[in-house]
């Protein structure tokens, strides 16, 4: 063999090893209503989680409504807050903030997938999604960019308030 294939080869065996360690580490194949299950589980913590968080900013900015969403788009929670900006010589002009969360459903896909919308005074600050699949999921780092996007938000909205 030239050092190519051997090469080839050696690359090949790490991947094969690679690929049976990670599925011992998901146990055995898991079956649809496995998935289902383990999603509903994390949707569940997730959603927990964002409720927490949201009612907790609300509690610091004084005006906002705290709704818990369980809609076919998923299941989260959304703030939301209208003002009026009185300028000199200007007409009311109505400004809508609002910050919502939510866990998609389940797809065959078998992900679980965060999105989170923010509109600050009529202007959206952003749009964002984040997803992992269910059998490699990691909660603590999806609750860590839960924290990070309500304090973004959080930051933001002092600020242009």
């Amino acid at each position: 063999m030239d050092f190519e294939k051997r090469l080839q080869h050696a690359i090949n065996k790490g991947r094969a090893a690679k690929n049976e360690e990670m599925q011992q580490a998901v146990g055995k194949k898991m079956s649809e209503e496995e998935f289902r299950n383990l999603h509903l589980k994390y949707r569940l913590e997730l959603t927990d989680h964002i409720d927490g968080c949201l009612k907790k900013l609300a509690d610091h900015f004084p005006g906002f409504q705290f709704k818990t969403l369980m809609e076919e788009e998923g299941w989260g929670s959304r703030i939301t807050r209208d003002d009026v900006s009185l300028g000199a010589g200007k007409k009311a002009q109505s400004l809508y903030t609002r910050l919502e969360m939510v866990v998609r459903p389940f797809t065959e896909t078998h992900i679980i997938e965060l999105v989170a919308k923010a509109t600050i005074r009529n202007k959206e600050t952003f749009n964002r999604s984040h997803y992992q699949f269910v059998a490699e999921a990691d909660m603590d780092s999806f609750k860590d960019l839960v924290d990070l996007w309500v304090l973004e938000f959080a930051e933001q909205f002092s600020f242009q308030a």
